[in-house]
Order: C-alpha cells, then structure tokens, then sequence
C-alpha cells in the first residue's frame, strides 16, 4: 500500500486490531477500529491490506492549564520563583538557621 517503507507488513483483514485509531484500507475505505476488533474485508473486494493513518490516543486530562505554568502578579516575591511540585512546605531549605 505504500512505499515509504516497504519492510513493513500492513495487517490484513481477519487479524485482530493491536491499536486504536483510524485506518485506511487498498481501496481508500477508512474506518474507525478500537484495539480487540478484527480487521473487516472489503465488501466487494474481499481480502484487503489496512494502514492506520490517525492514532487515536487519551492523554487523560481536561484540556486545562496546569495553574503553577500561569504567571501570577506577584512576580516580585522570590519565592515565587521557586515553586516546584515536589517542594514541601516544611522543607528545612525553607528554615531559618537559629
């Protein structure tokens, strides 16, 4: 189907899918497979070779900024500056020696 890399093997219709995606197939056909379902053939074809051609993919957020990467007004605080998400409030760097 393509020769991009002609090492590679497509799978072909009857072989479970290994990846969620879309997938296109010799005559152009596209359809949406999740990974467990088999490769369908072609109606009037038969037998056909498929090429995923988008991955489908959960990346498990909300789509919102994580709010320690939004600048803040108090730019003039230091330590502001040195926040970090494995930073404890009672750090002992954070202590005064006395």
């Amino acid at each position: 189907m393509s020769n991009r890399n002609h090492h590679e093997m497509n799978p072909i219709s009857g072989e479970p899918v290994e990846v969620k995606g879309v997938y296109k197939n010799e005559w152009g056909n596209e359809e949406k497979l999740d990974r467990g379902d088999v490769f369908p053939a072609d109606v009037a074809m038969g037998t056909t070779e498929w090429e995923l051609v988008e991955l489908e993919f959960n990346n498990h957020h909300k789509g919102h900024t994580d709010p320690r990467l939004i600048p803040h007004d108090d730019d003039d605080n230091p330590e502001a500056h040195m926040q970090h998400p494995r930073r404890h409030e009672g750090s002992n760097k954070t202590r005064d020696k006395q």
